[in-house]
């Protein structure tokens, strides 16, 4: 059983596709990069899924991608589905640790910038976060974001295992770019990506875990719901309002009762989407041009035409 398994892992990892998006006609062209998503299927096996995540990361970088992103706790099932289980604290990692170390290796040895998705942090003090991390092409760690919104709903029940992240939203200045790094649910906060924007972000990443389930009831029956195009829409928009990339990293397969959509996409700051993947495992890659975002501030305006002295209201808690 161990050898039939160890060979289908091997043939869904040789048979990723590819999808990419070739650069557009423009005069504002000068900052090129290319950035590669890795939607992947994650379970049980920490090993298997640490294998083929550098698998599609190779592939990426082979590829010509300098910035690659994973999705949100890549390492392990999507365990929050079901309320707090003991068992799923053995998936809890030191940072740094052992798969920092390995990412660490990865992105030195394909010489690129790696968001390596998210992890279930454990804290020497003994607390849990949702931790994104950050590594430059030297394989040094350029810095951690912890998860900021945290869910609890059904399906989602993410507040038995993260407190909310203390690190505040954060950029990493990059030798291909100043990204910012966002978890899933930030998604849905539009405050989190326009601090992100106002701290200097080109791109936001969003590494994601987001799936249907039928644990999951609408909330008006007589009303269709369509989630993957609301998360989409959500996301687009972001780049819209604050006029910068915007690229989502989503998981992909069947966990319990969770159909992961995958749909990882990039969208630009005038909120074309670039490319968009389906729901198989794939890598995206899309060349973007990161002296577009600040033409695009510049000209439509919307960060010096704020009114922060109106805003206070928006940070007064709401029940």
């Amino acid at each position: 059983m161990e050898r039939d398994r160890k060979a289908d892992f091997n043939t869904r990892i040789f048979r990723s596709k590819i999808q990419q998006h070739l650069p557009y006609d423009s005069s504002v062209m000068g900052k090129r990069v290319i950035i590669g998503l890795v939607q992947m299927a994650c379970d049980h096996d920490v090993a298997a899924n640490l294998a083929r995540a550098q698998q599609m990361i190779a592939e990426a970088a082979d590829k010509g991608a300098k910035i690659v992103a994973l999705p949100e706790l890549f390492a392990s099932p999507y365990f929050c589905q079901n309320p707090k289980n003991n068992d799923a604290f053995a998936y809890a990692q030191r940072i740094p640790g052992a798969i920092t170390n390995r990412l660490a290796e990865i992105a030195k040895k394909y010489s690129i910038v790696l968001v390596g998705g998210s992890l279930f942090e454990k804290t020497a003090e003994g607390s849990y976060y949702n931790t994104a991390t950050v590594f430059g092409p030297d394989g040094a760690m350029l810095g951690t974001y912890r998860k900021t919104h945290i869910p609890h709903d059904p399906a989602f029940y993410e507040q038995d295992y993260f407190a909310p992240g203390d690190t505040g939203i954060r950029v990493f200045e990059t030798p291909y770019g100043t990204i910012g790094v966002l978890i899933c649910y930030d998604q849905w906060f539009p405050e989190a990506a326009r601090i992100a924007t106002l701290q200097g972000a080109e791109i936001i990443f969003y590494p994601t875990a987001i799936a249907t389930s039928p644990d999951i009831a609408p909330v008006d029956a007589s009303i269709p719901e369509d989630w993957e195009t609301m998360w989409r829409a959500a996301q687009v928009g972001h780049a819209a309002v604050n006029n910068v990339y915007v690229a989502a990293i989503n998981r992909v397969g069947t966990e319990g009762n969770m159909r992961f959509w995958g749909g990882s996409f990039v969208a630009d700051p005038n909120a074309r989407l670039l490319i968009k993947a389906d729901d198989t495992p794939q890598i995206v890659l899309a060349e973007v041009d990161l002296s577009y975002p600040k033409k695009m501030q510049q000209s439509w305006r919307f960060l010096m035409e704020r009114r922060p002295e109106t805003y206070g209201e928006i940070t007064q808690k709401r029940t």
